[in-house]
């Protein structure tokens, strides 16, 4: 097996992730679209955009070239935004054999078509087995993974064999990795946890107390899970690392963009200037959209990410979207529970 791992793009995940790698004893070639940014990373050994204040591994080199950073590699890790995955796998076409380990760490869903990024993958690349596609999640800050602070992920696979393949290049005694045949579920849950954040933000924002931050991951995460078992997860991957893990840390870490953005809007700021100011990706808005739309597809109540959508994208001002949330009819906190059993057994 090559000993090389690449890995697109750039940015602050991709960074700390090639940092795994490379601490793990594998070659790594990081791709950035920019020839500045892989010449700067590769003189400075620093992520000056990304990690400003951690100097990389000897053996990570950025390269601009796509075909560079993959030629020879045996595991290739997709770290692009959302709205770009379609765009990065369709130029890996001609340049990978169907034979490495495909991992990718995007938590999101292509905005037009709504679809999971394992599926947008498949799509472009036939020449790799779906069931062999692997998605990395899981509660993981590219600030503490690059300082080697104590972390867990999960690698979900239809294929136990490349799942644990993934979890051999990756797994550390800083970086701990588990495995899970549930792709759906891990999918679903570290693209919809970024809706929470961005509700835990405003929240914040506000002036609320701990007693709406903890109402909000809880009620949140029972959105998620309704949702992400509509479209055939598994119930008990909510309650892992992909689920309630990865929704604790984005919903409570000063590190999580989405929840910065959503601190901002709280405090009064337009959803254009808080994306400006912080010039970066924030999933969770555009998660938000697809969201609205996956729940109307499967028939699925989502009151929070409802919410938040009329705040985001109609102007509904912030405490008039949490009063209608908190006067809303009243009803069972199981309601799927109540519905079946018949009894209060």
């Amino acid at each position: 097996m090559s000993s090389k791992a690449a890995v697109l793009v750039a940015g602050s995940w991709g960074t700390a992730l090639a940092s795994v790698l490379a601490a793990n004893g594998h070659r790594v070639s990081l791709w950035s679209r920019s020839r500045e940014q892989a010449e700067e990373i590769n003189r400075e050994r620093v992520n000056k955009r990304y990690l400003p204040n951690v100097r990389l591994h000897e053996s990570i080199r950025a390269t601009d070239s796509l075909a560079e950073a993959v030629e020879g590699a045996g595991f290739v890790l997709l770290v692009a935004p959302s709205s770009a995955m379609r765009e990065v796998a369709s130029r890996l076409k001609p340049l990978l054999t169907g034979d490495e380990c495909l991992v990718h760490a995007t938590k999101g869903f292509e905005p037009e078509t709504l679809k999971r990024m394992t599926d947008v993958i498949a799509e472009e690349l036939p020449q790799f087995d779906p069931r062999r596609l692997v998605a990395l999640s899981g509660p993981s800050h590219a600030e503490e993974v690059i300082v080697r602070c104590p972390t867990t992920v999960v690698v979900a696979s239809r294929s136990r064999q490349a799942a644990e393949e993934a979890q051999d290049w990756l797994i550390n005694s800083t970086f701990r990795v588990y495995t899970n045949p549930d792709v759906v579920g891990v999918e679903v849950a570290g693209a919809l946890k970024n809706i929470i954040a961005l509700g835990a933000g405003l929240s914040d924002g506000l002036g609320f107390g701990d007693n709406a931050k903890a109402a909000l991951l809880t009620r949140g995460l029972a959105e998620i899970s309704r949702l992400g078992q509509a479209m055939g997860a598994q119930p008990q991957t909510f309650a892992g690392l992909a689920g309630v893990g990865d929704l604790v840390v984005t919903c409570t870490s000063r590190h999580s963009r989405n929840w910065r953005a959503g601190y901002g809007i709280g405090q009064g700021k337009k959803l254009d200037d808080v994306l400006s100011e912080m010039n970066m990706v924030v999933e969770g808005v555009k998660t938000t959209r697809a969201a609205k739309s996956l729940a109307a597809r499967y028939g699925v109540h989502m009151p929070i990410a409802e919410q938040l959508y009329e705040v985001l994208f109609n102007g509904k001002p912030p405490k008039a979207a949490v009063e209608d949330l908190m006067g809303r009819g009243r009803t069972h906190e199981m309601e799927e529970v109540a519905r079946s059993s018949g009894s209060w057994s």
